[in-house]
């Protein structure tokens, strides 16, 4: 491609289709007598910097698995979301990923747009060597507790999982009861690629069901909110008082003449 031989359309169409652009290419670009071409230079210069960047620090995101795989093991990532809510389930992953190739935008869900998380959902089961999926229910969150609960929705996940792991990064502070080699991670979900990815793909589940838990009680906004303590939450809750979907362990009904204080 000799830029000085085509319109600005053209070179723009050319960028946006090619990954890598000799650098002969974009010195000719940089140098061209025409402003519009310059700044489409500058740009791709700078998504192409960006693009290095995310890939070193997803890079960093798989170091561990890495050093396991080399030691022989198979390493699933576990986390579970939906603790902190006030309503719903709590839905846990656990996720195998492949040594290559890397997934990119792999990164605590919380930081990821719904859009996202979708994208990459969809990405992790695709090329994933294994993904299962627990729950607890509202009923089991009442009688066991929360952690418990969350404990229960792991172990199920990592119980599901095909091929059985042979080690498990656990996000959170707290290892599962289970006969398994494993570590808890903090923040393991912004570290670990597996524990990314299952962190991923239990958001993208729970916010299903969520979704499909407001259409069939709706009034609440729990496709909005998740469940969450909202605003909007507390004052329906307020309004309406609790229903078969909130976990009366974490909201007595003796409290919700409260929220008009909240």
């Amino acid at each position: 491609m000799d830029p000085r031989h085509l319109t600005v359309a053209e070179i723009q169409a050319h960028l946006a289709r090619l990954r890598r652009l000799p650098e002969r290419v974009l010195h000719l670009l940089a140098a061209d007598d025409r402003q519009a071409v310059r700044r489409l230079a500058a740009r791709y210069e700078r998504a192409r910097a960006a693009d290095r960047l995310e890939r070193r620090r997803v890079a960093r995101l798989y170091r561990e698995e890495r050093g396991r795989r080399r030691a022989g093991q198979i390493v699933a990532g576990v986390d579970e979301v939906g603790r902190g809510s006030l309503a719903g389930p709590v839905v846990a992953a656990a996720v195998i990923l492949p040594e290559q190739p890397a997934i990119i935008g792999l990164d605590d869900s919380k930081r990821l747009a719904p859009e996202a998380r979708e994208r990459l959902a969809m990405a992790i089961r695709t090329r994933a060597v294994g993904v299962a999926i627990g729950t607890a229910s509202v009923e089991e969150i009442d009688r066991l507790n929360i952690l418990r609960a969350s404990w229960l929705a792991m172990r199920r996940a990592v119980e599901a999982l095909i091929p059985p792991p042979d080690f498990i990064l656990v996000d959170g502070r707290d290892r599962l009861p289970l006969g398994l080699a494993q570590a808890a991670v903090v923040d393991g979900d912004a570290s670990h690629a597996c524990i990314a990815a299952a962190s991923i793909v239990a958001k993208v589940i729970r916010d299903r069901l969520m979704q499909d838990l407001d259409r069939a009680i709706p009034g609440y906004g729990f496709a909005r909110h998740k469940g969450y303590g909202t605003a909007e939450h507390l004052a329906a809750l307020a309004c309406h008082g609790p229903c078969p979907a909130h976990r009366s362990a974490f909201l007595p009904v003796s409290q919700t003449t409260l929220f008009p204080l909240l």
